[in-house]
């Protein structure tokens, strides 16, 4: 199924992967800060990258799990809305 370019599938995941970037480079940049301003280099960093990691790994795991319950579920609905095609059916 081809989807429009100004669907909102696409937009969505558009989204999630420039939330994810910001998030990483966002977080890391406070970590550089934060050493240089402590003289920890590269301490704080590398432990901020990892924590972006790990929270853009989490919310997209989060993200993903909610999606599939709620096609799932509407796969059931509309499982149940139609007539099961038998030989006879047909």
């Amino acid at each position: 199924m081809k989807t429009s370019p100004n669907s909102p599938r696409t937009d969505d995941t558009a989204n999630r992967g420039i939330e994810s970037a910001l998030a990483v480079v966002v977080l890391a940049g406070i970590g550089f800060v934060l050493d240089r301003w402590l003289g920890t280099t590269p301490l704080l960093t590398i432990v901020f990258t990892i924590v972006a990691a790990v929270g853009v790994f989490a919310s997209l795991k989060y993200r993903y799990v909610e999606s599939m319950d709620r096609l799932e579920a509407e796969r059931l609905e509309s499982g149940r809305r139609r007539p099961i095609a038998t030989e006879e059916n047909s």
